[in-house]
């Protein structure tokens, strides 16, 4: 498979503009905009527990 062009993209956004409208894909961004600041957010909380307990399986 080749890589994505301008053309495929172009249509892929067409398709998702007739399947959602034009007023739903804000509030779709929002979302996940939303969600992935909530994973990063709860990635970072959970990295320091993660080396605590390498910490205590060494000892």
């Amino acid at each position: 498979m080749g890589k994505i062009g301008f053309t495929e993209i172009l249509i892929i956004l067409v398709i998702i503009l007739l399947l959602f409208g034009g007023k739903k894909i804000p509030e779709l961004m929002k979302g996940l905009g939303t969600g992935i600041k909530e994973f990063k957010s709860a990635a970072k909380d959970d990295q320091p527990a993660a080396s605590k307990k390498e910490e205590e399986q060494k000892q």
